[in-house]
């Protein structure tokens, strides 16, 4: 069996766990992208699991990426496991796909004791720009708002390690998840990639005819303290600033959806949900919509990806600057990963607060971001990133 693995982690007893492959599709070129539809065609039926990058936009935007690319991930990766598990509270519940034997069963109690296991996490965590350099890219931005090119952008920057070696991929991920404990949580392991993704955030998910999004804008950091972080959330729900960047988001997406929706089928089920997670307190909206029978997979990734959030809008402009000011490829990061059903339904991801690691180069991504409008203050923005990757990274060392 090969041992590419998926572990889709909903943080709520619930979990899918994929072992081994019986088919894969590897997407390298933006030219090749009509491939996955004729890929989920030819599996209908069957367990999907999937990544995309955030670089798609090459081809659904028609938006280039030539800014340095580190981490060598392919545009999308489509595979069939060989076996899928559902698990419940860390126990083999039912095999969805696949034959359950001995070794199928000692392979998931495997992975599963990872959970336990004591490893040394030693990375050397850098910024790819300086202080300085956010500062004077955020003014630019800025600026672009100003002459009305755009009214919200989402402006990443990356932390790297270019000499790590990741001792052991699950036990990190565990010792992640334990930090995060996010709803749309991942583990995936694949030739010499490695993804860790503690994502409190749903790109998009499918339920018969119904689609949904839950785009996230709004961000607060939690407090031990009780009343300040009862404080803190409130503080949130009435900052106009997360407000205007929600309902832009929410606005965009709902633009997006009307492209597959049935006639006057898109609504906001929910605007400015508070959430709160181990970490943060996040502004959670959910846009949904009747699908239109005739649009396929890849007609709704065409229309909802990269998803608003972690583009900014109007989405076209905002991914123009967004190339011309970022300092690295995003890849997967702020990507999608998750699952196709064999009734066809799915659910993906934001790849958000998540290690991306090829073991090969021994390279460690960790990349953040914020929305950046007119009312954004510079040293916040900063605080706000860096408050999202040490919180991670600095409990990735001490467990």
């Amino acid at each position: 069996m090969k041992s590419t693995l998926a572990y889709l982690n909903s943080n709520d007893g619930s979990s899918l766990l994929a072992l081994g492959e019986t088919d894969r599709l590897i997407i390298d070129n933006a030219s090749d992208v009509d491939r996955i539809q004729s890929f989920v065609d030819e599996h209908a039926g069957n367990y999907i699991f999937l990544g995309l990058s955030y670089d798609l936009k090459t081809s659904f935007l028609d938006s280039e990426s030539n800014n340095p690319e580190n981490m060598g991930l392919p545009l999308a990766f489509l595979w069939i496991p060989e076996i899928v598990a559902k698990i419940q509270e860390n126990e083999l519940l039912s095999i969805e796909q696949g034959q359950k034997t001995a070794k199928v069963e000692s392979m998931i109690e495997a992975f599963f004791a990872k959970q336990d296991s004591d490893f040394t996490w030693n990375a050397n965590v850098k910024a790819r720009i300086s202080k300085e350099q956010y500062f004077k890219t955020l003014g630019a931005l800025r600026k672009e708002i100003q002459y009305g090119n755009i009214y919200e952008v989402n402006f990443c920057q990356e932390f790297y390690d270019d000499n790590f070696q990741m001792e052991d991929p699950e036990a990190a991920y565990f010792r992640l998840n334990n930090i995060t404990e996010a709803p749309f949580s991942a583990f995936f392991n694949f030739d010499e990639f490695r993804i860790l993704s503690g994502s409190p955030e749903r790109f998009i998910k499918k339920v018969g005819p119904k689609l949904i999004s839950q785009p996230i804008k709004g961000t607060r950091k939690r407090s031990a303290d009780p009343v300040e972080d009862e404080r803190l959330k409130n503080e949130l729900l009435h900052d106009p600033k997360e407000r205007a960047e929600n309902v832009m988001i929410v606005d965009l997406v709902r633009n997006d959806l009307s492209r597959l929706a049935q006639t006057s089928s898109v609504k906001v089920d929910e605007l400015f949900g508070v959430y709160s997670f181990n970490t943060v307190h996040q502004l959670i909206s959910t846009v949904s919509c009747e699908i239109r029978e005739d649009a396929n997979f890849l007609d709704i990734l065409k229309a909802t990806f990269p998803m608003g959030s972690m583009t900014g809008a109007p989405k076209r402009s905002a991914v123009s600057l967004i190339e011309e000011h970022e300092s690295f490829q995003r890849g997967w990061y702020s990507g999608s990963i998750g699952y196709i059903a064999p009734n066809g339904d799915f659910d993906l991801n934001v790849v958000i607060r998540s290690l991306i690691y090829n073991q090969k180069k021994k390279y460690l991504s960790c990349s953040v971001g914020g929305a950046i409008t007119i009312q954004s203050d510079p040293e916040a923005e900063y605080e706000e990133c860096n408050t999202k990757v040490k919180t991670i990274l600095d409990r990735m060392h001490h467990g």
